[in-house]
C-alpha cells in the first residue's frame, strides 16, 4: 500500500520533480525503493530519522525541459 501511495504520488508531479516519502519498517524501505527504481525514478537519499523512520527523496523520471 505504501508503494500506491507513492506511485500515485509521483504520477501527479511533472518530470524532474522532487518527491520525500518517509517509511517506517525495513519492508516498506526495500519495496518502495526497488519499485521506485523499477520504474526508472532516481533516489537522490535515504535519511535516516531519529525516530528510526527513513526518508527517500525522489526524483521523477524524465527531462522537465522537455515537457
Amino acid at each position: 500500500m505504501t508503494f500506491v501511495r507513492t506511485r500515485l504520488a509521483l504520477d501527479g508531479l511533472p518530470a524532474g520533480s522532487l518527491l520525500a516519502v518517509r517509511l517506517t519498517g525495513e519492508e516498506p524501505r526495500k519495496n518502495v525503493s526497488r519499485s521506485v527504481r523499477g520504474l526508472g525514478h532516481l533516489i537522490l537519499s535515504e535519511q535516516e530519522e531519529a525516530d528510526g523512520s527513513v526518508v527517500l527523496t525522489i526524483q521523477k523520471k524524465g527531462d522537465p525541459k522537455a515537457a
